[in-house]
């Protein structure tokens, strides 16, 4: 069952979602990004984790992970074909790298206690998976494309959707997705849509196709709209 009445608050608030792991934080902060995230970390719940973040009209939506470890960079590269992340001290090597900012309190002022959340996001089913890696394509801005999609458990199996946003009086947000029969294990969408080939998840890298990183979250979220 679909939850489709947004929860709307006065009260800007900070909502955080935990992702499966590390990985998934380094894939969304740098993978195809021409200028990686700006990734920070703090105290939660008592223990340090890794965080970034998008600002919604009304919440800090803050995507974290813990922290396997100290240092100055989330490092994320490309070797034989597979992905390797990992946290440095410095910049040496070839990868793209997201600068780590550590912090003693939080990253805002908003409040995190809020039990509304402003932005909850309008839940829309997608027909397919070549649909859904075509929606990424945005007209508007063809050369500064968000092409992160989110997997997250729903049910008894895992859903998969893609974020958009409707510009009106207010800003609405939907979350595009399809239903998956069984958790992906792997972390891209590969698809070659010009030559008629249906997308296929895929671990590796091949010449002439385009992917679509996959951001896994740990456990469903109200903010998704899934109930």
């Amino acid at each position: 069952m679909i939850n489709s009445q947004y929860v709307m608050s006065i009260t800007p608030s900070e909502c955080f979602v935990e992702l499966f792991s590390f990985d998934d934080l380094a894939r969304y902060a740098c993978a195809f990004q021409d200028y990686p995230k700006r990734v920070y970390s703090q105290e939660l719940d008592g223990s340090r984790v890794v965080s970034t973040s998008i600002t919604l009209a009304n919440t800090l939506l803050i995507f974290y992970a813990p922290m396997p470890k100290s240092g100055r960079y989330v490092s994320y590269q490309v070797t034989a074909g597979k992905e390797v992340c990992d946290i440095v001290e410095s910049t040496k090597t070839n990868s793209h790298y997201a600068p780590i900012i550590h912090m003693e309190s939080g990253i805002s002022s908003l409040s995190t206690k809020s039990t509304n959340i402003a932005d909850q996001f309008h839940p829309i089913r997608v027909k397919d998976l070549g649909s859904l890696a075509r929606l990424t394509y945005d007209p508007e801005f063809p050369d500064e494309q968000n092409i992160a999609l989110y997997v997250l458990p729903h049910k008894k199996s895992w859903v998969m959707g893609y974020i958009t946003s409707l510009e009106m009086d207010q800003t609405y947000y939907n979350f595009n997705y399809i239903e998956l029969d069984s958790e992906p294990a792997k972390h891209f969408v590969k698809y070659q849509g010009n030559q008629g080939e249906d997308p296929v998840f895929s671990d590796t890298f091949d010449h002439g196709y385009s992917y679509l990183p996959i951001i896994k979250i740990k456990s469903g979220h109200s903010i998704f709209g899934l109930v």
